[in-house]
Parts: structure tokens; sequence; C-alpha cells
């Protein structure tokens, strides 16, 4: 293999801050990526209270109960690349601090509500602590790292923002076994707080650029992802061919051009649309939204089939995943220097044909199948991951110029939490289209609520004493479902990542920036 296909890893260009000793910049890491991984955690752990959350106190409806989980996500959505740039403007130090603020106070608010409204508040308030937290936690490593370490801290971060879901997971099902919903909010706080602190002690200030912000363009921006996100998250409720979704898919193109046109006239835009000619910026986030489609596929699916297929108590369900974050944290750090020696884009394209076939293993899990195979599928699924993450992220910032770190890293976030949207999107539709259809004809007669989730479905027949011998039936029914939602998912992500490798760059001559 040529030097050329070996050295195709963009130079992170970010100019670093005066010298820091060793342990000075690990313990630095390590707040950035625990504060990385606490962002991904309060988002994940909400999955496992929504049952005590329905029948709670609040007595939400269920349009309520899909904003309470779908609001941090939206606000977070919408923030991310702005928030980026108010980093760059600022200091990533300050929008650190204002953004564990956020978070602290959004958890608290959220932990103590007494009523949907206040709940949905601390919602909104924590995802924009969250929007200021994820790109600058970033943006504030590759500016104390030198030239050398940048892709290494890209690689730590990354692993540490895949393990805060799948920590999320497993933090939820323990609270969930203890406590009450409120406890999932309420762990956040100290650990907010502490965060707070150690970001205030031992991080560097840093002069933030002197261009002005774009807010007319941050606000267009910020305009056209809420509507892309609400389609997203209400096709899964009002129906695809809903007059709101398509609506809001619409107005989304309508609004994401407006901010393209617009962007392009001014001097100091919030992101240039000039960027996306870069090929490696392209193949990043075509690759990072891909791998996040397949892993949170994966995770709306752990729950269910882990609890209501195999009857896992909600703490057996959290540890059940652990495989996973072990070996997210055991490749993720060794991709980038693996793709010196064999070069980027096949590092990729391994990762992510490892993805795929992790989830075609998931495909075989059923009521009968060993918790082994399962384990297996989702640590090959962890290491496609861990591979192809942190290059295609060292991709998308090494794209930009130095002076928009928070930018590029705001980007790069900005695709997982739309990969991650789209997952859940894509793959709940597909399996609740299918599974009514694999249903036994026993259930013919249910009501169409019934047929949706495999949780509905063994609820109905637990209430039917006729239909007591169908629990099991139920189960290999949702396992068709499944296997059959997967391979629409898996086909997806094959075409992407015959598209990435297609963009992605083979020369080392890339665009500097960071």
């Amino acid at each position: 293999m040529s030097d050329a296909l070996r050295s195709n890893i963009p130079t992170i260009d970010v100019p670093s801050s005066p010298p820091q000793t060793p342990v000075r910049r690990s313990a630095i890491l390590t707040v950035m990526v625990s504060c990385a991984a606490l962002v991904f955690s309060l988002g994940a752990s909400l999955n496992l209270a929504i049952g005590r959350i329905s029948t709670s106190a609040l007595h939400p409806s269920a349009t309520e109960v899909l904003w309470i989980v779908d609001t941090y996500l939206v606000v977070f959505g919408c923030l991310l690349i702005p928030a980026g740039a108010i980093g760059d403007r600022y200091g990533r130090k300050l929008a650190m601090l204002a953004g564990l603020a956020c978070l602290g106070v959004g958890s608290l608010l959220s932990a103590t509500a007494a009523t949907v409204p206040m709940l949905l508040v601390g919602r909104v308030i924590a995802g924009a602590g969250a929007a200021l937290i994820l790109p600058n936690s970033l943006a504030l490593l590759l500016h104390i790292y030198p030239a050398d370490q940048k892709s290494h801290a890209i690689a730590m971060w990354t692993a540490m923002t895949g393990l805060g879901g799948a920590l999320g997971n497993a933090l939820g099902g323990l609270v969930m076994q203890f406590a009450e919903w409120q406890a999932i909010f309420a762990v956040s706080v100290p650990f907010a707080m502490i965060g707070f602190l150690l970001t205030a002690w031992l991080a560097p200030r840093q002069a933030g650029h002197q261009h002005p912000i774009d807010f007319l363009g941050a606000g267009i921006l910020m305009l056209g992802i809420f509507a892309l996100l609400t389609g997203l998250i209400e096709g899964q409720d009002q129906g695809w061919a809903s007059a709101e979704v398509i609506g809001s898919f619409g107005a989304a193109v309508l609004i994401l051009a407006l901010f393209l046109w617009s962007s392009a006239k001014r001097k100091h835009p919030v992101v240039d649309p000039r960027i996306f000619k870069t090929p490696g910026l392209r193949a990043g986030m075509l690759g990072v939204t891909a791998s996040f489609i397949g892993m949170y596929s994966m995770f709306y699916l752990n729950g269910q089939y882990l609890m209501s297929v195999k009857g896992y108590p909600p703490l057996l369900a959290g540890l059940a995943i652990l495989p996973l974050v072990a070996v997210l944290f055991w490749v993720s750090p060794r991709s980038v220097k693996l793709a010196r020696h064999l070069g980027a884009r096949t590092v990729v394209t391994v990762g992510l044909a490892l993805l795929i076939l992790g989830l075609g293993l998931l495909r075989l899990c059923g009521p009968d199948s060993s918790y082994w195979l399962f384990a297996l599928s989702i640590c090959v699924v962890g290491v496609g991951i861990g591979l192809s993450n942190p290059v295609l992220s060292t991709a998308i910032i090494g794209s930009l110029p130095p002076h928009q770190a928070g930018v590029g890293s705001g980007i790069n976030s900005f695709a997982r939490e739309i990969g991650g949207a789209l997952g859940v999107a894509l793959f709940g539709s597909l399996l609740g289209t299918a599974l009514p259809s694999y249903l036994p004809d026993s259930l013919a007669d249910a009501p169409s609520r019934a047929k949706q989730t495999v949780g509905a479905a063994l609820a109905y027949v637990d209430a039917v004493p006729a239909l007591s011998n169908q629990v099991h039936v139920v189960r290999e029914a949702f396992a068709g479902a499944t296997a059959q939602s997967l391979l629409v998912v898996m086909l997806l992500l094959g075409v992407a990542t015959l598209v990435v490798a297609l963009w992605y760059p083979v020369s080392p001559k890339e665009p500097r920036g960071g």
C-alpha cells in the first residue's frame, strides 16, 4: 500500500494552548470526555423510565410522554452548531461552564417537577446545556493537545460519547430497579456540579476569535433543524404520510435551503456552505450519521428484546449491554493509529461493514437464543463503531479552519444527533409496521394499540385468560418482525457504506483545519 493511502487522515490544525503537563492534560481529558458522556447518558437513561412516567401523578397524555422524551433531543439538536460557534467566539471554557450549569439546573427542575409543563421547561434548559457542552468539550481538548496527539483526544472523546448511551441504559436500569422516575434526573445534578467545579479549576482560558456571530443565520439554521427533527419524531406517532409530517419535512427543506443561500452571501456565516465541497467532510458526516442510525436502531431494540422477550428485569437489562461499553472503550482509542497503518478509508469501510454484520447477528436473536449470541452481536457492532467513528470525526473536524473548531465539533455532534433520531424513527416505524403481520391470528380482534409494540401485545395476552398460551408465540412474532426491520436498516447502511468509501479521500493532501 502506498504512503498516500496509509496516511490519508486530515491534519487537525487547531492551535494548541500554552504547554500543559501530561498529567494535567490527562485530567482535563478525563473531565471533558466524562461531561460528553453525561450528555448522552441523560438522553438514553430516560428510555427505561417511560412506563413509570406514563402512570405517574403527572398523568401525561401519550403526546406529552413523547415530548418529555424528545424535548431534550430537539433542543440539543437545534443548538449544537450555534453552541459551537458561541464557544469559538467567547471561549470554550466559558461555554462549558454555562452548559454544565444549565444541565444541572434543568435536571433539578425536571426531578422536582409537579406538572408536565414544568418538566418540559427543565428538559429545555438541560437540552440547551447539553448543546453547549458537547461541541465545546471536544474543541477545548483540541486546544490543549499538541498536533501529534489531537487524533488521540478525538478518539477518546468519540469513545466516551458512544459509551454514554450504553452507560445511560445501564444507569437507567439500576435507578428504575430501586427508585422512582425522578431519580433519573436527580442523579445528573451532582455529576454536573462536579464537572462544573473541575472544569473551572483545570481547563485553561482561551480567547475567542473576533468575528461576529451570525445570529440571523443561526436562527434560520435552528428553525430548519427543528422542523426536520419534529418531522422525524411526529412521524412515528402521526404517520409518515400525514399532513403534519410532510409539512414539517417540506418546511425543513425550504428553511435549510434558505440558510445555505443566505450563508453564501455573508462574510462570517455560522457555517460556510463551501465546506460541504470537501470530500472528507461529506464522507465523515454521512459515515457518522449512518453509524448512529445503526447504533440507535440497536438501542431501540435492546430494551424491548431484553425485558419483553427475554424477561430480564430493568437492572439486568441495563447490565446486559455492558460488553458493548467495554468493546467501545478498548477499540476507539486504537482506531486512528490503525488508520495510519492501513489507510483511513480502509478502516472506516471495515468498521461500517462490521456494524452491518453485528446487526445481522442481532437478527438471529429470539426468545430461545442464548444471551451470548446477543452479547456477540452488540460486541461486533461496538467494534465497527469504535473503528469507524474516531476516523470519521477526525475527517469532519479537519475540514474546517482552526478558529472554527467549535463549529466543526458541532457539525460532528449534529451528524450523531441526526443519525440517532433517524435510527429511532426508522427502526421504530419499520418494527411497528411489521409486527402486526407476524402476530398470531388469535390476536386478530385485538385493539390496534395492542399490536403496535411487543409490550402492548404481551399485556393484552396476559389480560385475556383464553390467550395465556400465546405468550411465546407473541415473542416469536417480535423476533420475526425485528429480523425483517433490521434487514432494511442493513441494506440502507450498506448503500451508505459504499458512498462513504467512494467519497472518502485517498490522498493525504486534505484541507487543513480544525
